[in-house]
C-alpha cells in the first residue's frame, strides 16, 4: 500500500481507492461459501431491521484465511493513519500496531464477535447510509472489497456521505472492479478548516439494484459485542 496516497485521499475526500486485493480464485472461494452455515455466525435479512433490502453474513472464527490475512495486513498499514486522525482531532486514544493488539482492547471489554462480514443484493436491493459502530472500542478506518464482476449487475453503486456542520451533506460515488477494494471513515474523520480540524461525521450505504447480483466482502477491524 502506498501509504501517502492512502492517507492524502483518506484526507481529503474521507475513502481511498486501493485497488486489486483478492485474486480470483479467493473471491470464487469466498463466494462458494456464502450458502453455507458453519463459516458465519449470523444471518441478516436487512427489511427485519429497517436497514434496506439484501442480505449480509458475519463470519465466524477462525475467519477464512484470505479474510485472516488481509485483515491484519491491512490494519497494519492503516494504524499509523488512524493516528494520525486521532492527534487531528485532538483525541486521547491510539492504535496498537498490530491487529492482535487492538482484538486485546476490544476482547478485553467485552467485544468478542467477529464483524467481517459478506453481503449480497439482488434486483431492487440496496443498503440504506449507515454507520459500522459495535461498541464502545472502535478503528475509525474500514475496508469494502467488491467479490462480483460489473458486468454481472446495474445500479448498486458504493455511496459516501460527509455530514459538514452548519451545511449541506457531500456525496461520493465510488467505482470498484471485482476484486478492487476501498477504505473508508467508519464513523468520523478529520478536515481543515480555517482554525484548524475539525470533526465531520461520515456514513455509507450501496443504492439500490437496478439488475442482476452483487456480492461484497466487509473488513471492519474491531470486534463486535
Amino acid at each position: 500500500m502506498d501509504q501517502t496516497r492512502v492517507s492524502e485521499a483518506l484526507n481529503s475526500r474521507g475513502y481511498a481507492n486501493l485497488g486489486p486485493l483478492l485474486a480470483s480464485k479467493d473471491i470464487a472461494a469466498l463466494k462458494a461459501l456464502y450458502p453455507q452455515k458453519e463459516p458465519f455466525r449470523s444471518h441478516i435479512i436487512m427489511r427485519r431491521h429497517g436497514f434496506g433490502e439484501g442480505e449480509y453474513k458475519y463470519f465466524s472464527n477462525p475467519l477464512p484465511k484470505p479474510v485472516a490475512s488481509l485483515r491484519n495486513e491491512l490494519y497494519s498499514s492503516l494504524a499509523p493513519i488512524a493516528n494520525e486522525w486521532q492527534e487531528k482531532i485532538g483525541a486521547d486514544i491510539r492504535y496498537p500496531d498490530m491487529h492482535k493488539d487492538m482484538l486485546g482492547r476490544c476482547h478485553a471489554d467485552g467485544q468478542t464477535r467477529p464483524t467481517p462480514l459478506m453481503l449480497k443484493y439482488g434486483a431492487g436491493d440496496f443498503n440504506c447510509l449507515h454507520q459500522d459502530l459495535y461498541g464502545e472500542h472502535l478503528f475509525p478506518l474500514q475496508v469494502v472489497i467488491l467479490l462480483s464482476d460489473v458486468s454481472e449487475y446495474e445500479g448498486g453503486e458504493f455511496v459516501l456521505t460527509e455530514q459538514r456542520p452548519r451545511m449541506q451533506s457531500r456525496v461520493e460515488v465510488v467505482q470498484l472492479q471485482q476484486g478492487h477494494g476501498v477504505v473508508f471513515a467508519v464513523n468520523e474523520r478529520p478536515k481543515l478548516g480555517t482554525r484548524g480540524y475539525y470533526r465531520v461525521k461520515m456514513r455509507h450505504g450501496v443504492s439500490q439494484l437496478r439488475s442482476g447480483e452483487r456480492f461484497t466482502l466487509g473488513i471492519i477491524f474491531h470486534d463486535a459485542a
